[in-house]
């Protein structure tokens, strides 16, 4: 069993995805805000920890060690068996079946989640989730810290703490120097596939521009990224490329140190919002009504096709307009208003 400091503690069972966990940070507040003596933990799989560190509210980040879509009976078993006598009350954010085990492994008293995947009896504090009433995920996290039936803010915005000192750490390790001059941070993967990913050859030319005006221009992304940035580097000479060199936490770090990010619509992108960051966001296939970077310092640009958002992964009529035909113009005109 965990150790237990005294204080009346809850679980928070945390998302998958880089970009819903920077989403889980209002609810943390909120928590916080109505008791502030409450402890919070958030159980969720390994990567996020980088996540959670950086966030004000967390006490203790608890690995999930399992795969996503795994059911895993037996392990979510231990796991919960693990945890029982902690927690007063467990948040379920997920709304898969499964997700909602280890609370009832635990024995947890109060289990909050939307209804999803026929959950009763795992979940004993059931909401009915009205999307009308709350569109975007952030609000749906929220919703589930509040009383049923609470409207949410007008404006829920993620933070992320950034510590100077971890920062220049992480730039030692990676062999960048500290800026010397303003720097751009492009972020131009995205996990979910090619339909959310603006073109390389954009990303190049708002690059050129950059280290023309003497910015430095940093490239982040993962491993997977790598492709993508080495194309962007190779048609901008003097990129520094660091895909695939870092992992989440450094690259949280490389974000926090930019003066302005250009992203697609990717994890990256909703970190560089929760810093604060000055941020371009590029949309393609997905919807900035759902999943918006939630800053006043970020800027969205879409075209808005009759044929998007199509939430595909790849475009279905095979020629992308919605992010080829948005011009490295476009951005550079986006990111100048945002710093004049």
């Amino acid at each position: 069993m965990l150790p237990d400091d005294g204080a009346e503690a809850v679980l928070v069972v945390g998302p998958s995805w880089v970009g819903d966990m920077v989403m889980i940070e209002p609810l943390l507040a909120l928590l916080k805000e109505r008791r502030p003596d409450r402890a919070i933990d958030v159980l969720a799989p390994a990567w996020s920890r980088p996540l959670l560190a950086r966030m004000a509210q967390v006490r203790r980040a608890i690995d999930l060690p399992i795969g996503h879509g795994a059911l895993a009976l037996g392990q979510r078993r231990r796991i919960g068996r693990a945890l029982r006598g902690v927690y007063t009350e467990a948040i379920v954010l997920p709304g898969s079946w499964k997700s909602a085990l280890v609370p009832f492994f635990a024995g947890i008293p109060r289990r909050t989640g939307f209804v999803r995947e026929l959950r009763f009896g795992l979940l004993n504090d059931i909401r009915r989730l009205d999307k009308r009433a709350l569109p975007m995920t952030v609000q749906r996290f929220w919703a589930l810290g509040a009383a049923p039936g609470t409207p949410p803010p007008t404006r829920l915005v993620p933070r992320l703490r950034s510590e100077a000192a971890t920062v220049s750490a992480t730039l030692a390790t990676l062999g960048v120097d500290a800026p010397s001059a303003p720097t751009l941070v492009l972020c131009p993967g995205a996990e979910y596939g090619p339909a959310k990913r603006w073109p390389a050859e954009h990303f190049a030319t708002v690059a050129r521009h950059y280290l023309g005006a003497g910015w430095r221009v940093w490239l982040v992304g993962s491993a997977k990224d790598a492709p993508v940035t080495a194309a962007i580097a190779a048609l901008a000479d003097g990129c520094v490329d660091l895909a695939g060199r870092t992992d989440l936490g450094q690259a949280c770090d490389l974000i926090a140190a930019a003066d302005l990010v250009i992203s697609n619509d990717s994890g990256l992108m909703h970190v560089a919002a929760a810093f604060g960051r000055p941020l371009v966001a590029v949309y393609g296939s997905s919807d900035p009504g759902f999943t918006p970077p939630l800053s006043e310092r970020a800027r969205v640009l879409t075209l808005r096709l009759p044929c998007s958002p199509c939430f595909k992964r790849e475009c279905p009529l095979g020629h992308l307009k919605c992010l080829n035909d948005l011009s490295p113009g476009q951005v550079l005109d986006a990111a100048g208003a945002l710093r004049a």
